[in-house]
């Protein structure tokens, strides 16, 4: 058995906050704009974890050369600012999940690809509590997922070894962060994958396919 555990990360798009609601907006809404069809909402939840660009080759069918992918992307990520917070929500079990880690003196925090720009002001406006300990975003980290750097960072500002932290992620670079921190890691089945992903490829410690279902997990840690 692993050390006791002291610490709860987690991944935020697909992970903790179910964000694709506000990106399905704003991606239609830049396809309007840009007098397209809008896309189907499974086709972009599917995506969302991938960040803007992915989102942009998705909606556009063009790649990064294209000279209208920036301008493009630059647009979605304005939106997406003024959105930010509309219809974001923790997963369900999530709220139930952070209140049993406060009741046990586990501390929780946030590593995520999802610049600080707009992490920053969408944990602001959700505001919830208990409050995160640690938020890891790439602007604070010279190398980012699936660099295990992240974690490295949170081992230090949570005070603990990156043994004692569980990582929660719902893509396989999450995992693979994890593997590398030597930390504990669980697939988060419920997140946004592509059609022709399985979680049960990713090498993870555990998979779950409801947020209820990690709490068990954690208890076996304590």
């Amino acid at each position: 058995m692993a050390k006791p555990i002291r610490a709860v990360m987690f991944d935020l798009d697909g992970t903790l906050l179910d964000t694709a609601p506000d990106f399905i907006v704003v991606v239609n809404q830049l396809l309007t704009e840009q007098q397209r069809p809008t896309l189907a909402p499974d086709i972009i939840r599917a995506g969302v974890s991938n960040g803007s660009k992915a989102l942009i080759k998705l909606a556009f069918g063009i790649e990064e050369n294209d000279a209208q992918f920036e301008p493009l992307r630059h647009r979605l990520l304005e939106l997406y600012l003024a959105h930010i917070a509309v219809f974001t929500v923790p997963f369900p079990g999530i709220n139930s999940l952070l209140d049993k880690l406060a009741d046990n003196n586990i501390a929780w925090g946030i590593a995520t690809n999802k610049p600080a720009t707009y992490t920053l002001p969408l944990m602001a406006a959700l505001d919830i509590q208990p409050a995160p300990r640690s938020v890891i975003c790439p602007d604070h980290v010279a190398r980012s997922k699936p660099d295990p750097e992240s974690l490295f960072l949170a081992s230090k500002q949570l005070g603990c070894a990156p043994e004692e932290i569980i990582y929660i992620g719902d893509h396989k670079r999450d995992i693979d962060c994890g593997k590398g921190a030597g930390s504990i890691t669980i697939a988060a089945a419920y997140g946004y994958l592509d059609a022709d992903e399985n979680p049960a490829n990713w090498n993870a410690d555990y998979c779950v396919n409801h947020a209820d279902e990690i709490w068990p997990i954690v208890e076996k840690y304590l």
